[in-house]
């Protein structure tokens, strides 16, 4: 399997830059680092270097006016044509286009457990506030600061006679350790049964009066009180996929699928000619085509009223 391309992105000595740098190394590790991207002087852009890493030195910002040096970012982003985005204690506040054109592939590091203390003196404020852990988190990068999904976190005891300094000394340790196994989680995601039915289920479950059962031991959607409209299967009957089951309109449908993708597109055992099996564990799904499959799956077994006026909505 391919290793997942990852660029860092750095403000400083980038010390948890670092800790990815060395993770990846290991033979096993799903990731590598293509690139290392930074603010013009940052010292961990010369560690990159030496370590045989690509960089990108950013442009210093002009007072006031950021744009260059995010249109710098975004065109290193480009060339670098990552899997996911890592930022290591990058400095600055990503404009939404940025945000929206890595979303769910970036994630950053945080010296707090979030949804405590998001901002800056995460340290200063948990001693004041007399807390007994400290820690840090990794989250997705969302367009509202330190707010995106929390992929993980380390919890770390606050001392009785901690400064802030000697608390972000230990949060550091360990972030160097949590960073990179989290990384390499998230990564592999798209492999993920757990994570692919959560994906589903947050679609499935988007459609009008939509609820989940078990049938035929899958978990399955339906309309509450109608018909079924898609079913989530893993290793179902020893076959070996992850897939989507959606309704089709018929044995035609099926058989244009299956020829134009038969990697992706399969009949599912027992099922008949109106479904068809899109598999999920290729590790390189396109959610929104997923999604378009699941509405159209739910249209086609959908009340004509409650379609009808679902229709009506659309229109406004």
């Amino acid at each position: 399997m391919a290793k997942a391309r990852v660029a860092i992105v750095i403000s400083g000595r980038g010390s948890n830059m670092a800790a990815l740098i060395y993770a990846a190394k290991a033979g096993d590790c799903p990731f590598e680092i293509v690139s290392v991207i930074g603010d013009a002087g940052s010292s961990g852009l010369t560690l990159a270097v030496a370590e045989g890493i690509k960089t990108v030195a950013l442009p210093k910002p002009l007072p006031g006016n950021k744009a260059a040096f995010f249109e710098a970012l975004g065109d290193a982003l480009e060339m670098a044509t990552p899997d996911c985005v890592a930022l290591a204690g990058f400095m600055h506040i990503l404009p939404l286009t940025l945000v929206d054109r890595w979303r769910e592939r970036m994630i950053n590091i945080h010296p707090s457990l979030l949804p405590k203390y998001k901002g800056l003196d995460t340290h200063t404020r948990a001693i004041a506030a007399g807390d007994a852990v400290a820690g840090c988190s990794v989250h997705l990068v969302t367009p509202e600061l330190d707010a995106g999904a929390v992929l993980d976190q380390t919890e770390v005891a606050v001392l009785s006679n901690d400064t802030p300094e000697t608390l972000a000394a230990r949060v550091l340790i360990a972030e160097h350790q949590l960073y990179p196994r989290v990384l390499a989680a998230y990564v592999q995601r798209d492999r993920d049964p757990d994570w692919l039915l959560r994906k589903v289920r947050e679609l499935a479950m988007a459609q009008p009066e939509a609820d989940e059962i078990t049938s035929h031991g899958m978990p399955c959607f339906g309309i509450i009180k109608g018909k079924k409209f898609a079913y989530f299967t893993h290793d179902h009957h020893g076959d070996g996929k992850t897939a989507l089951l959606v309704k089709i309109s018929g044995g035609e449908e099926q058989a244009m699928l299956i020829e134009s993708d038969s990697d992706r597109y399969y009949r599912p055992a027992y099922f008949g000619d109106g479904w068809i099996g899109i598999r999920l564990d290729l590790g390189d799904t396109d959610w929104d085509h997923i999604g378009d499959w699941i509405a159209k799956s739910w249209r086609a077994v959908a009340p004509k009223k409650l379609a009808g006026l679902m229709g009506v909505a659309d229109q406004f």
